[in-house]
């Protein structure tokens, strides 16, 4: 019993599964009526593009090198604003076309942070960041105000439910774990992980480092278009300032989900209950009427506390591995 506790006291994904339940009882505590009907499918709907933005997040910091992806809320926004600034000005409006053009959107994105850190040699941080304030000034340019007028699709995703009960916008993070379970299966993902553990050991294994980094950033652009979408079934119109605000929540939850910022070790579920967990805190905060201002404090309270809970095992297992000095 010890040994299981201590296990998953080590275990980031299983201190998040508690802390959600916990957070989760303690909201109910406060709103009954929280997992009920209309209530339910608002919240689904609030957490889906955080939890979208956060496996978008993932591969890039997965891929090592510091790959923190600064412009994936700027990708979601600017998706976004041109579903309803472009698309719908132009008469796409058909689902069919546009959730297509949504995912090759935010895919080439991503495949151009790829290029600039994998091939240009950039580094990950001054390569987002750029693309970050390149995104940001278009998506004025493209809707210098908020509007509405989002297609129809939008509000089937938000509205519509799967088996009465969950909004259809679940379909989407569903979709993008299903494609990471896939490209696990391909090997991809361990090829992803073996650069962000080793890169010079990767290479002399004879791995195509620059390949691997650009497939990981592409898929993390992928992910944001689809975080996009359902930015768009959330808001039910454009606003060029709203995806910014999911970058750092973004980091934040791949951290909480125990996924090494220094690459090489994590997942896709941790990012995901991250992401829960940030919004169930924020929830909580909300509903007991704290300042929003302090919502922003104790986001990057979490990201550092989760930060050094996660650098502790790996500094203890180097240690251990050398031994004390002297010896």
């Amino acid at each position: 019993m010890k040994q299981w506790l201590t296990q998953m006291a080590q275990s980031p994904v299983a201190r998040l599964w508690v802390m959600a339940a916990g957070l989760t009882v303690a909201n109910t505590v406060i709103a009954p009526d929280l997992l009920q009907g209309a209530r339910l499918n608002g919240m689904v709907n609030l957490l889906a593009p955080l939890v979208l933005a956060a496996l978008a997040s993932a591969p890039s910091v997965l891929s090592g090198g510091g790959g923190l992806d600064l412009s994936v809320g700027p990708s979601l926004g600017f998706v976004n604003v041109l579903v309803v600034g472009v698309f719908v000005e132009h008469g796409v409006t058909s689902g069919w076309l546009g959730l297509p053009l949504c995912v090759v959107l935010g895919t080439l994105v991503g495949a151009v942070n790829g290029v600039l850190v994998a091939y240009a040699r950039l580094q990950p941080i001054v390569a987002t960041l750029g693309t970050f304030l390149v995104l940001s000034g278009l998506a004025l340019v493209v809707l210098p105000q908020p509007r509405g007028g989002a297609p129809a699709w939008a509000a089937f995703l938000a509205d519509g439910s799967l088996g009465g009960y969950l909004p259809h916008v679940l379909l989407l993070p569903a979709g993008a774990l299903a494609v990471w379970a896939g490209l696990r299966r391909l090997g991809l993902v361990r090829l992803i992980t073996a650069v962000g553990s080793d890169q010079r050991a990767a290479h002399t294994s004879g791995v195509n480092v620059p390949l691997v980094r650009l497939g990981a950033y592409t898929l993390g652009g992928t992910f944001a278009g689809l975080a996009g979408i359902a930015l768009t079934a959330l808001t039910d119109s454009g606003d060029p300032t709203v995806g910014k605000q999911y970058t750092l929540m973004a980091i934040a939850a791949v951290a909480l989900g125990g996924n090494a910022l220094a690459g090489g070790r994590g997942g896709m579920l941790g990012p995901l209950l991250g992401a829960t967990t940030l919004f169930l805190i924020q929830l909580l905060l909300s509903s007991a009427q704290v300042s929003s201002l302090w919502i922003q404090v104790v986001y990057g309270a979490v990201l550092l506390v989760a930060v050094c809970v996660n650098a502790a095992p790996r500094s203890g297992l180097r240690v251990q591995a050398t031994g004390p000095q002297g010896a």
